[in-house]
């Protein structure tokens, strides 16, 4: 789920032509190449896949990629190139490498649903593999991002083939595990996140588009995809304007996109029952493959990324999966591991060597899945591996978060009020007896704008990372809590808990923090942010409004970070009721939100010390 500069389209940049000619060339060589082929599902719809295996007589083992992208080898793109790549590194270590189209994406046949497609797809394709003389049987699943997301669901049918799995960037195909009701990031904490709003414009097919006819030959598939490869080109659309339209509902009318899918979504609220029948891991679900898990700080669903490796983990009643679960953390934006340099920037801040032999690391894991090679993977690999900002170092944990991290609390407080970088806001671990209140209003039409965070997908709307947060802290609306400087340097790793207590004068508003790293210059690093929209403070399965004069505890989502606070650093969080457009704004009416073009001011108050201990938790490891 990936876009690349203005153009909302999946974020693949265009390449030189010879690399993608020298890429095949290669391949040629090596391979035996069968593409085009048409996969039969149970219900007689054929989806079409592109075969690499090695030139030999014996079966080998096989690396799976299901994507909705475009991946024919006829033209050039970042994406074509990089499946190439992808295939002809699995044939060089002797894997069979096979790309599919999901149904409804390009050559594949039937009706394409994002995070609906069947179950039974993945499975289906498992058993059509199994059975192929080239194949041993053993199958490992691999992709990033939307080539990701539904391989936790598939690995709770719990296919005998599917060996193990490398999920990498894979948010969008968690639904609700533990406090976490993201629905495949369509939202955060009751609010949604506009991510998929820009990405469906650039990736939705059109009910009208061409399409090739019912029962067409492999031979005819592959003459006319050297012409035809049904790859839409999308007009130019600057998704900062566009994301400001409303209502929602017709966001994607207002630029021409397609609005099938996005309509039916775009009304759903967070405990639907449709999220819980098309292709989303929730956590009633069994799991049932050993899995090397590729997670990222500044991605868009790191803390339910990381609660569902700690669900798997603890909770899968089967030991031999439970323990054969493995994490990485890299400090990069989405799917952009590779992107680490011996210099990483991140937004604006360097972050040092985040360089990892990932490559290494994950056919390691294969040749011990699929190959059966007693390999020093389990032995040598750590449990965790995670990447610490601010000391800018590689380390690793039994655990997440690391066993040696203790839960401290922070407490808000303030004299003269919070209000933006110069109030008087500040973070203790030392709670104050008397009570006091910080007041802010905030205006739908006038919205803290998202700058940097842990993003995706946006197009030009958001750019991700850290960036210096003092020219935003400026405004009113911005309430900023810091502490002292620290005496001596601070490592937090782990999930970050926040308590609130609020107030409002309208029907329901919504609640958002950052956590923040500031430097003794006053530069304001961003770490992570969080949401929360007050009707579902009891719950996703009610909606309860607000009362003028009422004070309401609300307990955000957890947010999730490792970085070292050197001596020196202040740790500091902001509040506000708005981070627009990472999250969609709250029009303060009490109504649907979504259907509403008119929003109303809310006079907010964040409430502080005696019997309203609002405070962040923070995991700081001795």
């Amino acid at each position: 789920m990936r876009f690349s500069l203005i153009l909302i389209l999946p974020c693949f940049i265009s390449i030189n032509i010879s690399a993608q000619d020298d890429i095949v060339s290669k391949m040629e060589e090596i391979a035996t190449i069968d593409q085009k082929v048409m996969m039969p599902m149970r219900d007689g719809i054929r989806l079409c896949s592109d075969i690499y295996r090695p030139k030999t007589d014996e079966p080998v083992p096989v690396i799976f990629s299901r994507t909705p992208y475009n991946f024919n080898s006829w033209g050039n793109g970042e994406q074509r190139t990089r499946t190439m790549q992808q295939a002809y590194e699995a044939v060089l270590r002797g894997y069979a490498y096979v790309v599919q189209n999901e149904r409804g994406r390009y050559f594949s046949e039937g009706e394409w649903d994002i995070l609906g497609v069947p179950l039974t797809d993945g499975y289906d394709a498992f058993e059509w593999i199994k059975d192929q003389s080239w194949s041993n049987g053993k199958i490992g699943t691999l992709g990033c991002s939307s080539t990701a997301e539904w391989q936790m669901a598939v690995a709770a049918l719990d296919h005998p083939s599917h060996a193990c799995m490398v999920p990498q960037g894979f948010g969008a195909g968690v639904g609700r595990v533990g406090d976490f009701f993201e629905q495949g990031n369509w939202y955060r904490g009751g609010a949604e996140q506009m991510l998929f709003f820009a990405w469906l414009y650039g990736v939705e097919h059109d009910k009208f588009k061409p399409r090739i006819p019912a029962g067409a030959t492999q031979e005819d598939l592959i003459r006319i995809s050297r012409f035809y490869d049904l790859a839409p080109e999308n007009p130019r659309v600057d998704m900062s304007e566009a994301l400001l339209h409303l209502p929602l509902t017709d966001i994607l009318q207002n630029i021409d996109g397609k609005r099938e899918i996005y309509d039916k979504m775009i009304t759903r609220k967070p405990n639907d029952p449709a999220w819980y029948e098309g292709g989303l891991y929730h956590d009633n679900m069994g799991f049932g493959v050993p899995s090397f898990w590729f997670t990222s700080w500044y991605d868009v669903s790191i803390s339910p990324n990381l609660e569902l490796f700690n669900h798997v983990r603890n909770n899968i009643e089967d030991p031999a999966i439970a323990d054969n679960q493995y994490l990485v953390i890299a400090p990069t934006l989405h799917c952009a591991y590779k992107r680490a340099k011996e210099q990483t920037i991140v937004g604006e801040r360097n972050i040092g060597d985040a360089r990892l032999n990932y490559d290494e690391q994950i056919y390691d894991w294969f040749d011990l899945w699929l190959k059966g090679i007693d390999n020093d993977f389990r032995k040598e690999t750590p449990r965790v591996q995670y990447y610490t900002m601010g000391s800018n170092e590689w380390q690793s944990a039994d655990q997440w978060p690391p066993k040696s991290a203790e839960m401290v609390t922070y407490y808000l407080s303030s004299d003269d009020g919070a209000n933006s970088l110069y109030g008087d806001g500040t973070l203790s671990i030392n709670q104050t007896n008397s009570s006091g209140s910080d007041d802010y209003i905030y205006d739908p039409m006038n919205a803290v704008p998202s700058y940097g965070g842990n993003v995706c997908c946006t197009g030009n709307a958001v750019k991700g990372g850290a960036f210096d947060q003092q020219h935003m802290e400026t405004r009113q609306d911005i309430l900023v809590y810091t502490s002292a400087p620290l005496s001596e340097g601070v490592e937090v790793s782990g999930f970050i808990e926040s308590t609130l207590y609020v107030s409002s004068d309208s029907k329901d508003t919504d609640y958002t923090i950052k956590l923040i790293d500031v430097y003794p210059d006053g530069t304001a690093y961003n770490l992570d942010e969080t949401i929360q929209r007050a009707r579902y403070r009891e719950g996703y399965d009610k909606e309860v409004m607000m009362t003028d004069g009422e004070v309401y505890e609300l307990n955000l989502t957890p947010m999730s970070t490792s970085n070292y606070f050197e001596a020196g650093h202040r740790i500091r969080i902001e509040i506000s009721s708005s981070n627009f457009p990472r999250f969609a704004r709250n029009l303060n009416t009490g109504g649907n939100n979504y259907d509403e073009s008119e929003g109303v001011v809310a006079h907010n108050a964040i409430h502080h010390g005696g019997k309203y201990p609002s405070r962040i938790v923070l995991p700081i490891v001795k």
